[in-house]
């Protein structure tokens, strides 16, 4: 089975405002690097999308992923939030609707087609594959400027 190694990061400028997202993929002896940016977002919103688009990117479901971001908001929505949300109907615990759930919903999907183990690492902490991932994002950002 193949592992790949993934590191994520979405940012913005005023929330709501210019927001972009970066992905490095690193596999075998290769890699490949994404970003993407929209003009009117959220920073919560472009931290899901760069794991959305990372794992879309996938082709084999024979692979093993172990996938790192900066964003506890991920995190602990993948990893602790998101069954109750569904057994809810994709409320919160004090009944309100999902924020964000249609990137939710996908990235459920792809988690659950993908073997994911899923890493908080800090942000700005010379983490060399944090670091790219960040760069991609402001990258896409000034492009859209």
């Amino acid at each position: 089975m193949e592992k790949i190694v993934i590191y994520t990061d979405g940012g913005c400028r005023g929330n709501p405002g210019i927001g972009g997202w970066g992905v490095w993929l690193r596999y075998k002896d290769n890699d490949k690097k994404l970003k993407g940016a929209e003009l009117n977002t959220t920073n919560n919103k472009m931290e899901l999308t760069a794991s959305i688009r990372a794992l879309q990117t996938l082709k084999s479901n024979d692979i093993t992923v172990d996938l790192y971001t900066d964003s506890k908001y991920v995190i602990q929505g993948i990893n602790e939030w998101i069954e109750g949300w569904k057994e809810k109907g994709w409320k919160t615990a004090n009944k309100k609707p999902v924020k964000n759930v249609d990137l939710w919903k996908e990235l459920d999907a792809l988690n659950q087609k993908f073997s994911v183990t899923w890493y908080w690492v800090k942000g700005h902490s010379d983490d060399p594959g944090n670091d790219m991932a960040d760069l991609l994002a402001n990258q896409a950002m000034d492009e859209i400027s």
